[in-house]
């Protein structure tokens, strides 16, 4: 596969300022507090979030569910907070079924979560591998992780599995101030809610981007969110959009952490210190995300299909494929990146 052009599809819409979410006849637009309208071509948009204060009402929703428009909120320091997510019109009760079956039979909850381990594995080790070539001293994290990766077919239980990912991920991280070699940016251990420091901030926001990504996607096919594979389900809201993002997140997420350190377009300026920890600023989540849109609209030559795909479409196709596995009609193989 190689780097092709950007998806013209649908969009997402992101709301940082304040003010309120209308529909006017069979449009919708965002009216701020100050009076400017900026409307939101409805046929185009997949999906919307939110992080200032915003205020909309129920005729609003039932538009928004008749479009299927998915409405995340994130507040102003950029923690999820939820989803308005409308009626399931993909909803597929053979699958929840198939779904449940995988879960409750252990070893079968336990093949698919090994395969999710070893493709999150497999795309560290190509992040790893990319920065190596280019004279970056992660020769030995990269040993590390792939030694880890060869033991999870030894696994006997997903909370074992959970412990060699947990290793991976340490030996992964322990690249992290190599690969980015700035000072304002040290990586000395991952701390979350609140991120101690910017580049955890950095990763706090970006995995949260990731998990409300798959969760729009997961929308679109017959799967259920709250049943997972990896990650239990429990009393949290969903889990399976934490398994699949755990496969993208190193090229996705980190990479782009990499990106916009290594361009100096995110620096120390852009993070502030909040709530006992560090957050950024909301120029810096505007930066942020305004190329992590960029990223997920960007297209690549799939050689599987013979075309280009973007980024949000591949991980819609990864749930594809793991419907096929739950059907019995194709064994789930996760996506790993070849660059």
């Amino acid at each position: 596969m190689g780097i092709g052009g950007i998806d013209p599809l649908k969009k997402t819409i992101y709301i940082f300022n304040d003010g309120e979410l209308r529909r006017k006849d069979n449009t919708l637009y965002f009216e701020t507090d100050g009076g400017t309208k900026k409307y939101i071509p409805v046929e185009d948009v997949s999906e919307i979030i939110v992080f200032g204060e915003v205020s909309l009402n129920k005729k609003f929703l039932e538009f928004a569910t008749r479009k299927e428009i998915i409405l995340h909120f994130l507040n102003h320091h950029g923690y999820y907070i939820g989803s308005f997510y409308p009626r399931e019109h993909f909803n597929s009760g053979y699958m929840i079924l198939k779904q449940t079956e995988h879960y409750l039979d252990e070893d079968k909850r336990l093949d698919i979560a090994m395969r999710f381990v070893v493709g999150a594995a497999r795309n560290i080790e190509q992040v790893l591998r990319y920065y190596l070539n280019r004279g970056k001293d992660v020769g030995d994290a990269l040993g590390r992780v792939s030694a880890l990766t060869e033991t999870v077919e030894n696994c006997c239980s997903v909370s074992e599995l959970m412990g060699i990912e947990g290793n991976i991920k340490e030996a992964y991280y322990s690249a992290f101030n190599q690969i980015i070699g700035n000072k304002d940016f040290q990586f000395v251990g991952r701390s979350k809610r609140p991120p101690q420091d910017p580049l955890n901030a950095l990763i706090s926001y970006g995995n949260t981007l990731a998990y409300i990504q798959v969760l729009s996607e997961i929308y679109k096919t017959h799967l259920d969110p709250r049943i997972g594979f990896l990650h239990s389900t429990n009393f949290r809201s969903f889990s399976l959009n934490l398994d699949i993002a755990e496969i993208f997140k190193p090229i996705l997420v980190d990479r782009l952490i990499f990106t916009l350190i290594g361009k100096n377009m995110l620096r120390k300026p852009h993070f502030e210190k909040r709530v006992n920890g560090i957050l950024m600023n909301e120029k810096g989540r505007q930066i942020f995300t305004e190329e992590w849109d960029n990223r997920l609209r960007t297209t690549i030559m799939h050689r599987g299909l013979g075309r280009e795909v973007s980024y949000r479409r591949l991980i819609r196709m990864e749930l594809y494929k793991l419907e096929k596995h739950l059907m019995g009609e194709k064994a789930y193989e996760p996506f790993v990146s070849r660059w």
